[in-house]
């Protein structure tokens, strides 16, 4: 178990990893990312939400992963709400 201090590069290993375990077409909950490093207390992976939100959004625009948000890919730049992560088509 991380604590809140998760690295950049420890939020972006632990995205792919969830997401590739996922395979394709399946997803991933941003929470999930968060409970991962910060383990399954609300003080220890809420303060990673945005972090992880913006490793979504960089690996998004990296062609990385993919964003999506009812079934549907987002604008990296300008999404609001739930959203859930999978890998981008082969």
């Amino acid at each position: 178990m991380m604590t809140k201090k998760a690295t950049p590069e420890d939020l972006e290993r632990t995205m792919l990893a969830l997401v590739t375990a996922q395979g394709e077409g399946k997803t991933v909950s941003p929470m999930d990312v968060a409970r991962a490093l910060g383990g399954d207390a609300p003080d220890g992976w809420g303060p990673l939400m945005q972090p992880v939100r913006q490793t979504a959004v960089r690996l998004m625009k990296e062609g990385r992963v993919l964003i999506l948000r009812k079934g549907r890919p987002v604008d990296p730049d300008d999404f609001k709400g739930v959203y859930r992560l999978t890998m981008p088509p082969a």
